[in-house]
């Protein structure tokens, strides 16, 4: 998992992809737990609280 420190050193084009890829990662356990197959559920929880920090870092980059 990233943390803020980490996050706020990337540049905006990265922070970008790894959103991306982060979403792409939260469509396919939200289809493995639809299907049953989730062993890990925390990891939902997980993903989607670090997109969020990730939009809130670059919407503060963006109101600066």
């Amino acid at each position: 998992m990233l943390n803020n420190k980490d996050i706020r050193a990337m540049d905006e084009t990265t922070i970008l992809t790894e959103i991306e890829n982060l979403k792409k990662e939260l469509f396919d356990l939200r289809f493995k737990h639809a299907t049953g197959q989730l062993e890990n559920t925390a990891r939902l929880f997980t993903v989607r609280k670090t997109i969020a920090r990730m939009k809130t870092i670059l919407s503060e980059r963006v109101g600066k």
